[in-house]
């Protein structure tokens, strides 16, 4: 899940918070990313896209394959199924665009144990 920072509509770009474990190790909760809105996803890129069934909810997921019926997006975490296993395949006109880049290097260090 992810919640936008940034999005005026008058350019194609905008960075948004990441929320929730779904896309680790990819993606961490806390992580922003770069994305390029109207852009169509691409097979192997992670998409931002809204919610099948929440409507205004915004989404982060690998997009698999286009089917007839929509994108198949999938999480990266092996231990979080709701994506496309859970609500099928996203149609198109949800598709937000297309995250180009995590910002921020290097990447933040785990927190010791006390």
């Amino acid at each position: 899940m992810t919640d936008r920072q940034q999005h005026d509509g008058l350019l194609p770009f905008g960075v948004v918070l990441v929320a929730g474990p779904s896309m680790r190790p990819t993606l961490r909760d806390g992580d922003r990313v770069l994305v390029r809105y109207g852009a169509a996803p691409r097979p192997g890129r992670v998409a931002l896209f809204e919610h099948p069934r929440h409507a205004g909810l915004l989404v982060l997921k690998r997009a698999v394959e286009r089917r007839p019926e929509g994108w198949w997006m999938l999480s990266d975490n092996p231990f979080v199924e709701t994506d496309s296993r859970q609500y099928g395949a996203v149609p198109e006109e949800l598709i937000l665009g297309q995250v180009l880049c995590r910002l921020g290097w290097p990447r933040r260090q785990p927190a010791a144990a006390a």
